[in-house]
């Protein structure tokens, strides 16, 4: 069995499952966003897809579910589709299985939630206080008063808790996974001495290294962080020598292709990346690189949507087009693949020459197209 990456088309939101070689999956974010009385909306019914891939392979559950911050376009529906340990109320029938969950310090400490963000904190704040089924990222001060108010200490849960800079626990490229998972942020020294939790800024980042047949693969997971905090990524990374770790041959782009992940102005045809973005872009893509915009059709010059504040920004994607077709590689929006009328979850397969992407058939067992994107 070979590891593979699938992406959701659900508009301008984020749900992505990792598939590794030994059977585990990660999910990352869940968000179903398509409106079930409206026969024109193509964006795909989640809930249904997740369960027939779970269905398949006879489980009901996921080995990690990452809650990259708590954003309705990456929690919406949660509620209604997992299974939560510190309520009742959220168990029973057909609800799905979290063995572990992987949550950002702000969705423990953040006040002032409601719906599915709310919930998904009282079970991080339930499985924290239990030490058990949680990984929590970074230290923040707001984290350590969370667990003196409860008796508690951070080195009681050390063992819950990953910072920036380090390897998740449970995964390795030597291991049955073939996989590790390094984390960049949230970094804990930017979110100390806040009152008010910035839910993409201090939202998971993280690079996936892949090893099948001695051919490395590496992934970027991002979420909605700007350039800002990819910029402070970047020089993190190179202050410590670590420059490997935001290699890419895959990347699940930033704020649904906003140009403010890569700079602070939109520009007229294209969006210039600020120096440190430009590198993460230009200089760690790998030959046949594939970027993966989570977002509505990128707008044609000119367009109503093509002046609209929210992404995806046309500039942006022409950024993103210019640099793979300089390395040989692919640009795909979720909600164009195949095409805009019916669109279709992407599936990325690393095997040990490289990536093979593909379009998945609405069973999730089939493709209707493929192609190899790289042989490394």
């Amino acid at each position: 069995m070979t590891a593979k990456i699938t992406f959701f088309p659900l508009g301008n939101a984020d749900t992505t499952r990792i598939d590794l070689a030994n059977g585990q999956t990660v999910l990352v974010d869940c968000a179903n966003m398509r409106c079930a009385d409206d026969d024109t909306d193509c964006r795909c019914d989640l809930p249904v897809l997740l369960r027939q891939a779970l269905k398949d392979t006879n489980r009901d559950d996921y080995d990690v579910v990452c809650f990259s911050h708590l954003d309705t376009d990456h929690v919406k529906g949660a509620t209604d589709f997992f299974w939560f340990r510190h309520a009742s109320k959220y168990q029973g029938g057909d609800r799905i299985k979290m063995n572990e969950m992987w949550v950002p310090a702000a969705v423990i400490t953040e006040d002032g939630l409601d719906g599915d963000a709310r919930v998904i904190r009282q079970e991080a704040r339930y499985r924290l206080e239990k030490g058990e089924g949680i990984k929590v990222f970074s230290r923040p001060a707001r984290l350590h008063d969370f667990l003196a108010d409860r008796g508690l200490t951070v080195a009681d849960r050390a063992h819950c808790i990953v910072d920036a800079g380090q390897l998740v626990p449970g995964f390795s490229k030597a291991g049955g996974a073939k996989a590790e998972f390094f984390v960049h942020s949230p970094f804990a020294w930017r979110v100390n001495d806040r009152e008010v939790e910035d839910r993409n800024q201090d939202s998971i980042v993280f690079q996936v290294t892949f090893d099948e047949g001695g051919n490395e693969t590496y992934a970027i997971f991002g979420s909605d962080v700007d350039y800002d905090t990819l910029s402070k990524i970047v020089q993190t990374t190179k202050k410590h020598g670590r420059e490997d770790r935001l290699l890419w041959d895959i990347l699940k782009l930033f704020r649904h292709c906003s140009y403010l992940s890569l700079g602070p102005d939109r520009g007229a045809d294209e969006t210039i990346a600020v120096p440190d973005v430009k590198w993460l872009f230009e200089t760690q893509s790998r030959d046949g690189c594939i970027v993966v915009s989570p977002s509505y059709p990128i707008p044609a010059k000119g367009t109503t949507e093509d002046k609209d504040v929210q992404p995806p920004h046309r500039q942006a994607a022409n950024h993103h087009r210019r640099v793979v077709d300089d390395k040989a590689g692919d640009f795909k929006v979720t909600m164009e693949s195949p095409n805009t009328a019916s669109p279709k979850p992407l599936e990325v397969e690393i095997t040990s020459r490289g990536t093979r992407l593909s379009v998945v058939a609405p069973t999730m067992i089939g493709t209707i197209t493929s192609t190899a994107a790289r042989a490394g």
